[in-house]
């Protein structure tokens, strides 16, 4: 760390969560210093201890009005009011070009961040932050047009509350893993783990990034990593992060809101995507099952029980598929800024009517809203959860098997047509969730495999091709620029083939075909793919940007940037795969047979 001679800031700060010394890039930058200040240092044994006090006046004789002190892996920051200095705050702006960071934590109702809460930096581990004023709120904003910066302002004292002290201490948060201890190759899952929860604070709500879109259908994947990860700081967990972000749906959550939910009511022609309340229910459930949040339950259930009710609505045939109300037709998707998005959170690709993917999460979904309606006492309901659930389980495989390729299809259109280009999150997630026989299970893989091996993919460091041929023409939705979103101009589409989501190399919902194969005790195979990642996550490899100024959340298969965000929560969700790797007892070891279908 470095700070200012002239006011009480860091000009460089970087941490390393796992105490080994490791260097990043700088977390933060630096504001123009009021020159007001000046700092003085001391060390006293084993503590640095740095002054600011005014510059010159009778100030310079009171007592400082900011103080740090560090050792080993704590800074204490104090602020004293005194009637010659009214300290003003210590301000963190974050520099989320090099190092995206994000607080985690509870936004009151005034709009200011409750204490305690956790500061953490991608590719290095967390900071938790305490204070002696629990009762403080913190000024915590973010750009809200994408620029990459982020504030956090820690108020000084006033005469009212005369002495504040704050405490931050270095730590790397992560599930405790039998198996990996002292293995380094694991050091990478450990710096990274919170690296899918992002705050944006403007919502408030969990985001893609700290300064980016909050997405509904994202949900679940916050959850599924805020139920495993121990408490960030004492009084605060990651799923009350995730809860905040529910309870701003609950109450009235529209697409301006979230991305993934239509403007409310929602019509046939503004329905939400399918994915979506499938994973608000997933993530609704874990805070219930994993964060003992019944009185939570008790008073949201009728709103919970409205997201199952729509998606439930949506399906028109009665086979038991949810269904969204674009056909997903080829060639209807001819607008060069198309004004309707396809079924999922695969938005570039033409998913719609009944989508293979969101169908495997609403069965995932079904499982927990049952165990809600049992906690609540409503069993008529959780009777018509589970019947709905073992409905959809029987007619899933049916309807999205694909003869032709031996593998399932992305999407079946309302004209009957399957819509398949070996997508392997949508297999990997049908497979992991049980909705495909064991036998049937390994014969797809088997396919996916070979097709993998044939198109010659096997930069795994990158994470893995959504899908593994290019998607036609017409069933790419965006052609605007000149392929930048995987349409592009020749007849067979293969100039817009591996650039973003049309084959594109990502981390972003990789963990499904890890899961398949660790599910089906192919270890060997997923284990290139696993340790190839997380060596990249090491490497900081999925996040900032390239020389061509895209970023690396998504890339070509030669390695070239063809992503947007800069960091992207997605990217992370495959670290899951790890516990899933050390607890793998055989099929769906992560699964247990609920009333007929399966829950986490």
């Amino acid at each position: 760390m470095e700070l200012s001679a002239a006011a009480p800031q860091f000009v460089m700060l970087n941490v390393d969560g796992l105490g080994k010394g490791r260097r990043g890039p700088n977390i933060v930058g630096a504001s123009a210093p009021s020159g007001k200040l000046r700092a003085t240092s001391h060390i006293r044994g084993n503590v640095r201890r740095v002054e600011y006090r005014a510059a010159a006046g009778e100030a310079e004789f009171s007592p400082a009005a900011w103080t740090f002190e560090f050792s080993g892996s704590r800074i204490v920051l104090t602020s004293k009011w005194s009637q010659a200095t009214e300290p003003g705050p210590v301000t963190f702006l974050f520099n989320l070009k090099d190092v995206h960071s994000t607080v985690l934590g509870v936004v009151r109702e005034d709009k200011l961040l409750a204490l305690p809460a956790l500061l953490h930096f991608p590719g290095q581990g967390s900071m938790r932050l305490t204070s002696s004023a629990s009762d403080l709120g913190l000024t915590y904003k973010s750009a809200d047009d994408r620029k990459s910066n982020a504030t956090l302002a820690l108020p000084g004292a006033t005469a009212d509350r005369r002495h504040i002290v704050y405490t931050l201490e270095v730590v790397a948060i992560y599930p405790n893993v039998n198996g990996i201890e002292g293995d380094s190759r694991f050091d990478a899952f450990r710096r990274n783990w919170l690296n899918a929860l992002q705050l944006n604070p403007e919502f408030p709500a969990l985001a893609n990034n700290t300064a980016s879109d909050t997405c509904a259908f994202c949900y679940y994947e916050y959850a599924d990593i805020a139920a495993r990860t121990p408490p960030l700081v004492e009084g605060l967990t990651a799923l009350d992060v995730v809860g905040q972000t529910l309870n701003r749906i609950l109450a009235g959550g529209t697409v301006e809101l979230a991305y993934g939910l239509p403007s409310k009511p929602w019509t046939e022609s503004d329905s939400p995507f399918s994915d979506t309340f499938p994973s608000m229910l997933i993530a609704a459930g874990q805070c219930v099952l994993t964060g003992n949040s019944d009185r939570w339950l008790a008073a949201n259930y009728d709103g919970i029980r409205g997201w199952a009710e729509a998606m439930l609505h949506t399906d028109a045939s009665g086979n038991g598929l949810v269904k969204y109300s674009i056909s997903g037709n080829s060639g209807i998707w001819n607008d060069a800024t198309p004004t309707f998005r396809p079924s999922n959170w695969w938005d570039t690709i033409g998913f719609g009517h009944e989508d293979a993917y969101a169908n495997a999460l609403a069965y995932r979904a079904l499982g927990y809203m049952a165990m809600m309606s049992r906690k609540v006492g409503r069993d008529d309901d959780a009777r018509r959860y589970e019947s709905a659930a073992a409905k959809l389980r029987e007619n899933y495989y049916r309807e999205f098997f694909d003869p032709t390729t031996g593998v399932l299809a992305g999407w079946k259109s309302a004209d009957g047509k399957l819509h398949d280009y070996y997508f392997l999150w949508v297999n990997g997630a049908a497979i992991h969730y049980g909705l495909v026989p064991i036998r049937q299970a390994n014969a797809i893989m088997d396919k996916l495999m070979e097709k993998m091996r044939e198109v010659g993919y096997d930069s795994f460091n990158m994470g893995l091709p959504g899908n593994l041929v290019s998607v036609a023409l017409d069933d790419c939705v965006d052609k605007r620029g000149k392929g930048r979103f995987g349409c592009g101009t020749l007849p067979n589409n293969s100039d817009g083939f591996q650039k973003y989501e049309n084959g594109g190399a990502t981390g972003a919902f990789s963990f499904f075909t890890l899961a398949a194969l660790y599910d089906l005790g192919r270890r060997e195979e997923a284990d290139k793919i696993l340790f190839a990642m997380l060596g990249e996550y090491d490497r900081c490899g999925f996040e900032n940007r390239g020389a061509n100024g895209m970023s690396n959340d998504w890339r070509q298969w030669d390695g070239t940037p063809s992503g947007s965000e800069g960091f992207l929560t997605d990217s992370y969700y495959a670290l899951l795969a790890v516990l899933l790797r050390q607890a793998n007892n055989g099929w769906r070891a992560g699964f247990r047979p609920v009333g007929g279908h399966y829950q986490p």
